[in-house]
């Protein structure tokens, strides 16, 4: 299933994406899959989700570490591609246009959690922190796209919120 949803974004991304400005985009594709990198690195041994492959291609897709690499670098680029080539400029529309996003996340990730089971949440991690995350997630990727270095001290102010919260033990790192 992880197949399927990987092309569902290519295939969105070619249609919607603005690929005629990826370099002015490429900061941020860059800034979203080293955070997800940094992240999975400091929750290797305690993850608070787990990707799995449950439906097939579970011989090519054999664990979370090649499907959330496959996200990385399909998923990723396709939604920044999309996602900032139309932020709007209007107020109310650029929160409807995040809250767009943070919906569409949060329910392939319910959908994926409650009935394909291709993710499992673990110590502590719920669907609640899962939207709260997004917001921060989609908020921060525009931040990074107007002014990287406030988006940067954002994001490891939330890593060491989550750290603390999740009590992600420091023998756990690698």
């Amino acid at each position: 299933m992880h197949l399927i949803y990987n092309l569902v974004f290519l295939l969105a991304g070619v249609k919607w994406g603005k690929w005629r400005d990826w370099k002015k985009y490429y900061p941020t594709i860059l800034f979203f899959i080293l955070c997800d990198l940094f992240a999975n690195m400091l929750t290797s041994k305690y993850p608070l989700w787990r990707y799995q492959e449950t439906i097939f291609a579970m011989d090519m897709l054999t664990n979370h570490t090649i499907i959330n690499l496959m996200t990385m670098l399909i998923i990723y680029p396709t939604t920044i591609l999309i996602y900032l080539g139309h932020f709007p400029k209007k107020t109310s529309k650029k929160i409807l246009w995040v809250l767009f996003w943070v919906a569409l996340y949060w329910i392939g990730e319910f959908i994926n959690l409650h009935y394909l089971k291709e993710i499992t949440h673990e110590n502590g991690w719920t669907m609640t922190w899962s939207f709260a995350f997004n917001i921060v997630m989609f908020s921060t990727l525009w931040i990074h796209y107007r002014s990287p270095i406030i988006a940067w001290v954002f994001a490891i102010i939330w890593s060491i919120i989550l750290l603390m919260f999740f009590k992600i033990p420091f023998g756990s790192l690698p």
